[in-house]
């Protein structure tokens, strides 16, 4: 079967800068994520620069069954995965107690369930290719998050189960990286209701920049890629001050985002 570099969420954003730093690099793509408008469009852009058309999935990770959908039509197509991008994911601010349960939950199957599943789905094709998966979590996932509870514990975990995957999986051959981006200028910011204004321009970087870090980690075999050295320092705040302290300034910060919009 043919190898294929398997990328969600490239609708927008980070995902689709992923899709054209993969095409630019030779790899053939399929891409997978609910708007197939905007998936048929960036299909084309990418054919149109000479690489090979993607294949495009269209596909809402909010369905148990979406896995299982995509693998079937990968083996249709004769496609494996090499390489799984795990970019899709949303986020919500607001405190847990108030925002609704159903997409908070819905969150989890996005941001967790979902990319756990796709990154265990495909290990023999990938040891097969020694190829590898990247997983895009945040510097969130490194913070308690009040105010963004749900969101940021999603992502301490795509953090944690991206460190132990990458450990386990070395020894057949496998890559497994964590991107952890900071602020980055997208739809997602929107979506999440995070004003543009709230985020510090020495944290911001672009979504180009962001996967193109990605991807030279991944290919690296890096444990973790941290784009930006502010976002690295801010990494290290849970080491430098006391729980009680960070969870105050957190909880302060995003009180003032949420009142500025």
């Amino acid at each position: 079967m043919t190898p294929v570099t398997l990328i969600t969420g490239a609708s927008s954003g980070i995902g689709a800068e992923l899709a054209r730093t993969f095409a630019r690099h030779g790899h053939a793509l399929a891409l997978v994520a609910r708007r197939a408008d905007r998936l048929d469009a960036l299909a084309r852009e990418i054919a149109s620069s000479g690489g090979p058309k993607p294949l495009v999935l269209p596909s809402d990770l909010m369905r148990p069954d979406a896995v299982a959908g995509m693998t079937e039509a990968l083996t249709a197509h004769d496609l494996e995965p090499q390489y799984v991008i795990n970019n899709a994911g949303f986020g919500l601010v607001g405190r847990a107690a108030a925002l609704g349960r159903d997409e908070q939950l819905a969150m989890v199957q996005v941001n967790v369930r979902a990319l756990t599943e796709l990154s265990l789905a495909f290990v023999p094709s990938l040891q097969r290719h020694r190829g590898g998966v990247l997983n895009v979590a945040s510097v969130a996932g490194f913070l308690p998050g009040p105010g963004s509870a749900v969101y940021y514990a999603s992502k301490a975990f795509v953090l944690s189960f991206s460190e132990a995957l990458h450990a386990e999986l070395a020894p057949r051959g496998v890559r497994v990286t964590c991107l952890c981006p900071g602020p980055v200028p997208t739809e997602f910011q929107a979506r999440a209701g995070v004003p543009d204004a709230t985020n510090p321009p020495l944290l911001t970087v672009s979504a180009a920049r962001v996967a193109e870090a990605g991807y030279r980690g991944l290919m690296r075999g890096k444990r973790l890629v941290v784009p930006g050295l502010g976002n690295k320092i801010i990494t290290l705040l849970p080491r430098m001050l006391p729980r009680e302290l960070l969870l105050a300034v957190l909880d302060l910060r995003q009180r003032r985002r949420s009142s500025s919009d």
